[in-house]
């Protein structure tokens, strides 16, 4: 009887001392090969700026076995930050007219998932901007002309310098964007 006893105890301080570590475990995200912190951002629930905040990180790079702070905030849903897309408003960092064009996530040979992760066939009403990541760091916030508030979040192969694709979720409203140079100002 006292060896079932101990034999009990032992296996309650045991599961005690796993649930504990886990819940500890779930502010921490280990990065997996193929992550971006958009993906880990968008799965945790968190925002990239603050991820890249909580963790000290200066870019968007990250590497695989590297350990992410995940900080969740408990502020109140009205005043949660808006995401990228749905951004009314920040100061202007830099103004410059874009060559653009407009691009969707049906096109023949494409996955529908951006450079940074996001699946644009899963969720049409993002709105995303393909961007020269020398002219335009990936995770940057965006006001474009005639486009609205996006975020720059994939790069094509014919967008080089001063030009960018905007995401439009049907065809024939990509063909009507056209080709047209656009006022496009960089946020903070």
């Amino acid at each position: 009887m006292k060896k079932l006893l101990i034999v009990l105890s032992f296996a309650l301080v045991l599961f005690l001392s796993t649930s504990i570590v886990s819940s500890a475990a779930t502010n921490v995200y280990t990065v997996k090969s193929g992550d971006t912190l958009y993906k880990i951002a968008k799965t945790q629930k968190v925002s990239v700026s603050n991820l890249k905040i909580w963790n000290g990180l200066k870019s968007n790079t990250i590497h695989p076995k590297q350990k992410l702070k995940l900080k969740k905030t408990t502020a109140k849903p009205a005043s949660k930050k808006p995401t990228p897309s749905r951004a009314t408003s920040g100061s202007v960092k830099k103004e410059f007219t874009v060559s653009s064009t407009a691009y969707t996530a049906y096109c023949k040979g494409c996955s529908g998932v951006t450079r940074t992760g996001l699946n644009l066939k899963k969720n049409p009403g993002l709105k995303v901007i393909a961007v020269d990541p020398k002219v335009i760091p990936l995770g940057t916030k965006v006001h474009v002309e005639g486009y609205g508030y996006a975020v720059a979040g994939d790069t094509g192969g014919a967008i080089k310098g001063k030009k960018i694709d905007v995401f439009i979720p049907t065809q024939s409203k990509a063909l009507k964007w056209g080709r047209k140079n656009v006022k496009i100002k960089i946020l903070n």
